[in-house]
């Protein structure tokens, strides 16, 4: 699988830095490894900017830190600080958005001396194969990236009897020797992949309380997206579970972007008024045409150029090709759905890496079980749908829907 492709960083880790040890002469950092940025060409700065920002932000909570870029790397420094400080910015910078893997390091001064001891040390106390890897970005390092390796691997081998394995180690010592300094570490967490957090601009997500949408809105996230988040309850005819649902899923999902917003549309009266407009079998495609149209007035006021949903094809009767046309016709803005080719196994899968599915799965009154017909139109015609919208005064309403917005901050980490 590819390292810089979609497949490879939909397999979110939940594994921690590898156990801390402590190295004579050396400072530790976190060295946290590009993908497709490096792709960029020209426009890679603006990229990479984007990402320093993202991390910044990420990890405020933190500590104070400094970051500096190199080909292919980030290198993130906070002055004094400790081991257990340096693994919890691995922990965080793995849900940010761009980066493909992070390592606890250190670094050290460049020479044969500091390289070789700060090796000794990581390796120290451990058991089974290992091989070393090595790099020189800077060439005018007196031995090249084999006899380094060679070089490292025998002293390793000499102090602690290990056996080396190039295939498939126990553990893997890399070793970037850089143009002032040297980096030393092992192992790793996969990070996210994909490309930084509002690089691709901003866009609406439609936020059940179900396993989809939050997915699609990870994966338009993980493609540069900075998502908010619009939530239909039945209130006042249903209670707030479906809100605290919502609420739940969006703190979680936060931790890819930071600052999110949710907003949640009281929706009951609305369904009231479809309910009466004659709707029947259309009734639910009517439902979601408003909740399109009022997702689209919002989206333009807050700077929006998509909306997201978590539609699959076929997957319910809502969601056959004839319909998600017929939802389209409802709005101007494009409509992402980047679910449309996944089946229900895929996307449970994915929610319960991205940790979704179990909030997904509680219990709450969806607010769309209060138009459910007992035959849902699989065949709905644009036509007969343009005449219920006529009927509710569909444009209309959509603006009042959204001038009622109730606004929440859910933000990852705090407590219940």
């Amino acid at each position: 699988m590819s390292t810089l492709g979609v497949t490879r960083a939909e397999t979110i880790p939940q594994a921690s830095p590898p156990p801390a040890a402590e190295c004579v002469g050396g400072e530790p950092c976190v060295l946290l490894k590009l993908g497709e940025l490096v792709l960029k060409g020209k426009n890679r700065e603006l990229f990479e900017r984007r990402l320093q920002n993202n991390l910044r932000a990420a990890v405020r909570d933190i500590a104070r830190v400094e970051i500096a870029r190199r080909y292919g790397v980030m290198v993130l420094r906070s002055e004094g600080a400790d081991v257990a400080t340096i693994d919890r910015l691995v922990r965080r910078a793995t849900d940010v958005m761009g980066i493909v893997r992070a390592h606890r390091a250190w670094r050290v001064n460049k020479d044969v001396d500091g390289v070789v001891q700060a090796a000794l040390d990581l390796m120290a106390g451990r058991s089974g194969s290992f091989a070393v890897r090595a790099r020189r970005r800077d060439k005018r390092f007196p031995l090249t990236s084999t006899e380094l390796d060679r070089l490292v691997g025998q002293r390793i081998v000499d102090a602690y009897g290990l056996q080396v394995r190039l295939a498939a180690p126990d553990h893997t010592v890399s070793i970037e020797v850089d143009r002032d300094e040297a980096f030393v570490f092992t192992d790793g967490v996969a990070g996210q992949g994909g490309l930084p957090v509002g690089m691709s601009g901003r866009a609406l997500v439609l936020m059940s309380g179900g396993i989809d949408s939050p997915v699609a809105a990870y994966r338009m996230m993980r493609r540069g997206l900075r998502v908010d988040y619009l939530h239909f309850s039945g209130m006042p005819f249903t209670g707030p579970e479906s809100i605290y649902k919502a609420y739940a899923l969006v703190r979680e999902l936060d931790k890819f972007q930071g600052d999110s917003r949710l907003y949640v549309v009281p929706f009951g009266k609305a369904q009231q008024q479809i309910k009466s407009s004659g709707a029947d079998r259309l009734a639910i495609i009517a439902q979601r045409r408003l909740m399109l149209r009022t997702g689209e007035v919002l989206a333009r006021r807050l700077g929006g150029a998509a909306l997201i949903t978590g539609d699959s094809l076929g997957q319910v009767s809502s969601q056959t090709l004839a319909n998600i046309t017929a939802l389209d016709d409802a709005v101007q803005l494009p409509i992402l759905r980047p679910l449309i080719g996944l089946d229900k196994i895929e996307i449970m899968d994915q929610a319960r890496r991205v940790r979704t599915l179990s909030i997904s799965e509680l219990p709450d009154e969806d607010c769309c079980t209060l138009l459910a017909p007992r035959r849902a139109e699989t065949r709905a015609k644009i036509d007969d749908l343009r005449q219920i919208d006529r009927r509710l005064d569909a444009d209309e309403l959509a603006e009042q829907l959204a001038e009622g917005v109730q606004l929440h901050r859910p933000r990852y980490g705090e407590s219940t």
